[in-house]
């Protein structure tokens, strides 16, 4: 006769069985630096970056030959960069250059540290903060890799930068020019120009700076910048109140 602690037992071992035979077995993948950058790729391509990024971070961290590791640093920074995480991102390819310098796609990272700031423009009242990030970011890939081959489209984006900082550099001005806070304003007009010379709307600067002058009292020194504005700006729709104010 089977004792009741046999039955116990069997029952535990029955339960057991059925319980691991009914459970998945689920096998570890061998490592592949290939399949696993492959499978990155189409996690990012799906939105799941987070997921991504543990396996890009496993390929950085075993790969001994550098071949893979630099790729799976690339691929963490643009998931960051994806998702909306531009601080992160930046960081990542700076990380990048630091360790990859001679890497032929260092020019790569550098272009995309300044696109993720040039993508933060919001325009000239929010955006010159970043203006002025990209428009270094901009200038240090041009000076470090001139030969890049973003050569005509960075070009492009300095001068939307410069414009974007110039503009915020005007509305400032005008601020303080409408509060009658004259030196303010004249300090930010004539920056303005020292900085951005060629700026669009140069010849209008120039004609506020003769008025912050008028407004200070000084109206020798705000009549030659009329002159000036005459002088340099001869089409300019200007000229006829710069005229009136000599």
């Amino acid at each position: 006769m089977i004792s009741k602690h046999l039955i116990t037992v069997l029952f535990i071992l029955t339960i057991s069985l059925l319980f691991a035979c009914g459970k998945e077995v689920k096998k570890e993948t061998p490592y592949n630096p290939e399949v696993y950058i492959s499978r990155a790729d189409k996690l990012i391509n799906d939105k799941d970056y987070e997921e991504a990024r543990k396996l890009l971070f496993e390929v950085k961290n075993r790969d001994q030959t550098r071949q893979y590791a630099q790729i799976a640093q690339l691929k963490i920074a643009d998931s960051y960069i994806r998702d909306g995480d531009y601080d992160l991102g930046i960081e990542e390819y700076r990380k990048f250059i630091e360790h990859f310098p001679d890497s032929q796609y260092a020019m790569d990272a550098q272009y995309q540290i300044a696109m993720a700031y040039f993508n933060q423009i919001e325009g000239p009242d929010k955006g010159a903060a970043a203006a002025t990030k990209a428009l270094n970011e901009f200038k240090k890939l041009k000076e470090q890799y001139p030969r890049n081959p973003y050569r005509e489209i960075v070009d492009i984006r300095i001068e939307k930068c410069i414009n974007v900082i110039a503009d915020y550099e005007f509305i400032v001005g005008q601020f303080y020019f409408k509060k009658e806070s004259y030196k303010a304003a004249l300090g930010r007009f004539e920056n303005l120009l020292k900085r951005f010379p060629d700026y669009k709307k140069a010849d209008e600067t120039l004609y506020y700076i003769g008025l912050s002058y008028k407004g200070l009292k000084d109206t020798e020194k705000a009549k030659s910048i009329f002159k000036e504005l005459i002088d340099k700006y001869p089409k300019s729709n200007l000229i006829q109140k710069a005229k009136k104010e000599i």
